[in-house]
């Protein structure tokens, strides 16, 4: 086992979530390189040392220069504001410094686009921290699916629901300004992510983006609330996908469909442990949904508990991220998602979100 010192830039909800699954990753899979919480870095020094006490680092700091910078600190974490992205990510890798970044890539298309360059010239480990797809039941979907059991996929259908602006009394604050905070730019890049994981590219896309309450207690609303789009992807399938903030009465509704020429998919983030399978086979009359609960054999379970149905949680997710990221580091091979995964999502939410301005279908090859 070796040690290796990380970095993470941010000590918010986020940033506690890196800094207990770096913590824990080692004991859960047994990782040949080890964590070590070497230093934090805050929007200040005071934050920073709070950061630093609540969750065990060595060091803090209010600059992330002088995080990045630092010899003790080997693989970095970037768990801030999106429009720091960039600059943080390019000074790691300057050093030859593994970066495993929060989700979307950057604060716009070029941010993305020159991550993803500096990356790939740096040669080192590089990720996105898309995390749903990595619970237990999306990965079994996903080998399910690779393998041919459900056939030949011929529609998708995804959704990232949740319902804290359902209401309109809600005041207003960072998340409604700048189309970055909207859900555009907050929950879509999950659920379109996932929909690349699990069907591949995607070559056209429909948007519509809409702000249900333009006008909140404390000011006006100048992002989207919820969007839809219609897709299509380069394997041949039809797809849809629906994203919203103020969908009543959902909390985590990242969820999807899909139908093959033998068999379908269900998932819902909501029930996370449980994967509903449909096969076309047997009699009519026994035919239906099985509801599969995760269990040791299925990908990534095993490691967290060994009783069928106990369940994973969110955090597990997280670890399960830090692990992948610990293996890259270690082997030099990718793990999905890479920067140039992530700047693929860029690629889906910029043509939405042209199409929706155009009102009319956008090729994703041209963004």
């Amino acid at each position: 086992m070796t040690e290796i010192g990380i970095g993470i830039c941010g000590g918010g909800y986020m940033g506690k979530a890196h800094a207990v699954a770096m913590a824990s990753v080692g004991a859960v899979f047994n990782t040949a390189l080890r964590p070590r919480l070497e230093m934090v870095c805050a929007s200040s020094a005071d934050s920073a040392k709070r950061y630093q006490e609540a969750y065990g680092f060595q060091r803090s700091t209010g600059d992330w220069r002088e995080m990045v910078s630092d010899p003790k600190v080997e693989a970095v974490v970037i768990a801030s504001p999106q429009e720091t992205h960039r600059e943080i990510a390019e000074a790691a890798f300057a050093l030859g410094k593994p970066v495993l970044c929060e989700k979307p890539l950057g604060a716009s298309m070029e941010d993305g686009a020159a991550m993803v360059a500096t990356a790939e010239a740096a040669g080192v480990a590089n990720m996105v921290g898309f995390n749903y797809v990595r619970t237990p039941a999306t990965q079994f979907a996903r080998d399910l699916i690779a393998r041919g059991e459900i056939g030949d996929v011929t529609w998708f259908r995804g959704e990232h629901t949740e319902d804290f602006y359902a209401d309109p009394e809600t005041p207003a604050s960072w998340r409604t300004q700048g189309m970055a905070n909207g859900t555009m730019g907050d929950l879509a890049p999950h659920m379109v992510n996932c929909a690349l994981a699990l069907m591949g590219p995607i070559s056209q896309v429909l948007g519509e983006v809409e702000t249900v309450h333009a006008e909140r207690p404390g000011g006006s609303v100048t992002n989207d609330d919820h969007a839809q789009m219609m897709c299509r992807f380069e394997r041949g399938a039809m797809g849809h996908m629906y994203f919203s903030r103020v969908a009543t009465g959902r909390k985590m509704g990242y969820a999807y469909e899909i139908s093959g020429t033998k068999g379908a998919i269900r998932f819902d983030q909501e029930d996370q442990n449980a994967l509903w399978l449909y096969r076309m086979e047997g009699p009519e009359a026994t035919r239906g949904f099985v509801k599969i609960l995760t269990g040791p054999a299925h990908p990534d379970y095993e490691p967290f508990c060994q009783g069928p149905g106990h369940g994973t949680g969110y955090q597990d997710q997280i670890i399960i991220e830090a692990r992948d990221f610990l293996r890259a580091i270690e082997t030099g091979e990718a793990v999905f998602p890479t920067f140039r995964d992530g700047h693929e999502v860029n690629r889906v939410i910029a043509g939405a979100l042209a199409s929706n301005d155009a009102k009319i279908w956008k090729n994703i090859n041209s963004f």
